[in-house]
């Protein structure tokens, strides 16, 4: 490792120097009386998902993230927990175990095992999962400097109601767990990175913990955030199960852009008017065969600035896509959903690529992991795209294609973490 990879994995925060935290420190005493009955005979982390406990899913995250250590912050039924994962070698991971009364509160957990948690370590709540790329959250905190770092889920969709009043550079302004601030948007979602200089703030009285640290930390201008687009899950109540579930099914799903992958793109500011003008790509109708054969899902997102420059309308793209999954279902094949941008290239809108705008729309719509998600391009706008959004990039070239690309990740050992 290089003097340059060492400091990579260091942060300067108000004067000290922080390790790229191995510990994880999970919240997970509460009663969890909004799952029951499910949460009669067991403790809100053990609600099944799949035939799993929720989790299991986190702790398997954790581990494939780089984290070593899990501490769990127990109360309510702790056996049940123990009992399951014991020192947690079966995760390949350690287990560690801090148990308190049920009735106690966050920041009281918290403080109870503060001689167990390291100077910097990564805070979840036992009832949301979102796919966190630790690398990303990493670079965040230690670009940013402050001591806590929150992700927030950017809620344009109003999916959940807002906690979080962000500034221009992303820094946390309020952090409202009442929700009475006006204009409150962005939503709270766990995957902290939380210092010692933090937990200084901790208070004797039994209270909640984000009360007790979010709070404070923003009036005093050192916390910040990580803002994703990419939906959370939930166990924290019984409506969101549903959505939970199919988020773990996990269904093998590939994200296609059209022109230069399906059919031959036309020269630069031209495009395909109508179906006289498609040119299927050699070797992408059989690609298409192999992935439903296959069991995967495939959805088309694409950039069609024709429509906002007068060029076309959008009844010419439905005929032109009509066109196209006939001859897909016809080959064997099958398209599952088409996003496309019709706006011009200077609208400003957020679903035009190299905005991952789009990727995110086919993520809420079918519950996708991005982060699991290969996207196949064509060109730099594509891999930028892809980027934004976290997810795997696969690029179609003269000396790859689709087929061939198709081919790869369908083999025994391919690239998909679906295996």
């Amino acid at each position: 490792m290089t003097v340059e990879d060492t400091a990579s994995l260091q942060a300067c925060i108000e004067g000290r120097i922080y390790e790229r935290p191995k510990q994880a420190v999970i919240l997970a005493g509460g009663r969890g009386t909004r799952m029951r009955p499910i949460t009669d005979d067991r403790p809100k982390p053990m609600v099944p998902i799949l035939g799993l406990p929720f989790l299991e899913y986190q702790i398997e995250q954790l581990r494939d993230q780089g984290f070593e250590r899990v501490l769990l912050l127990l109360g309510y039924l702790p056996d049940v927990v123990q009992n399951y994962f014991g020192d947690g070698r079966g995760w390949g991971v350690h287990i560690d175990y801090s148990v308190t009364a049920p009735e106690q509160l966050t920041s009281s957990r918290v403080a109870t095992a503060r001689h167990m948690i390291d100077d910097c370590f990564l805070l979840l709540y036992c009832d949301n999962y979102w796919p966190m790329q630790m690398d990303r959250l990493w670079a965040r905190f230690r670009e940013a400097g402050k001591p806590g770092l929150i992700t927030v889920y950017a809620n344009n969709d109003g999916y959940s109601r807002g906690s979080v009043l962000l500034d221009q550079n992303r820094h946390v302004r309020v952090f409202d767990r009442l929700r009475t601030t006006p204009g409150l948007r962005e939503v709270e979602i766990s995957y902290a990175i939380l210092t010692d200089t933090s937990l200084a703030l901790l208070p004797a009285q039994d209270t909640l913990f984000e009360e007790a640290i979010y709070t404070p930390l923003a009036e005093q201008g050192r916390l910040t955030a990580y803002v994703s687009d990419h939906r959370y899950y939930s166990v924290g109540s019984l409506d969101r199960l549903p959505a939970a579930e199919a988020f773990m099914r996990r269904e093998p799903t590939v994200i296609l852009d059209r022109d230069g992958v399906l059919n031959r793109k036309q020269p630069q500011a031209q495009y395909v008017r109508n179906w006289s003008e498609w040119e299927w790509c050699p070797g992408s109708l059989e690609a298409l065969r192999l992935l439903r054969e296959a069991g995967y899902r495939a959805i088309v997102a694409t950039n069609q600035a024709g429509i906002g420059r007068g060029v076309m309308t959008d009844t010419d793209l439905d005929a032109v896509h009509d066109h196209m999954t006939q001859e897909i279902r016809q080959a064997g094949g099958r398209i599952d959903a088409i996003y496309y941008c019709p706006h011009d290239w200077e609208d400003g809108c957020e679903c035009r690529k190299p905005k991952p705008g789009l990727l995110h729309r086919a993520q809420r719509d079918f519950h996708l992991d991005l982060t699991r998600t290969p996207y196949i391009g064509d060109d730099a706008r594509d891999a930028a795209t892809a980027d934004a959004a976290g997810c795997p990039f696969h690029r179609v070239s003269g000396a790859r294609s689709l087929l061939e690309i198709t081919r790869q990740l369908l083999a025994p050992k391919g690239t998909l973490a679906y295996a």
